[in-house]
């Protein structure tokens, strides 16, 4: 049996629903994130594109594509960050914080070489992307 979990935006009216386990957890310092969020990182978590479903409000979600690796939804009502589907990787990116009851378990940073603030943790901090998922797979230090 697998976890389902209700999400939804800031003012109420777009909800979601993600059902199973994350394919993986982590932090991104992308430039792109950075901006889209006005924070030095964001939160990720990454689930299968049929995991992840509106259950209302879908009218009012916004959708935006800056660089075509990914379509970033949002409300359009209140402005609310979703999540950002991930065409090439058949993932979508669900913010953690968006999803009530989940419990995030972050295992590594992507994008560090772009980052704005280091960060302490003792997770792995990828220069890009892992090497399994297309990234150069280099780490750098904290």
């Amino acid at each position: 049996m697998s976890d389902t979990y209700q999400g939804g935006c800031f003012c109420g009216e777009v909800k979601f629903e993600v059902s199973g386990t994350p394919a993986s957890e982590g932090y991104c310092h992308c430039n792109d994130c950075r901006n889209w969020s006005a924070a030095p990182f964001i939160a990720f978590s990454l689930w299968a594109t049929d995991a992840v479903k509106f259950t209302s409000g879908e009218a009012s979600v916004g959708s935006y594509s800056k660089s075509g690796r990914s379509v970033r939804k949002f409300c359009t009502v209140c402005g609310a960050n979703l999540m950002a589907a991930l065409p090439g990787m058949n993932l979508i990116d669900v913010f953690p914080s968006q999803i009530e009851g989940f419990q995030p378990a972050p295992t590594l940073h992507i994008s560090y070489a772009e980052k704005v603030m280091p960060v302490v943790d003792g997770l792995p901090k990828y220069s890009d992307l892992p090497a399994e998922i297309g990234g150069s797979g280099d780490l750098l230090p904290e």
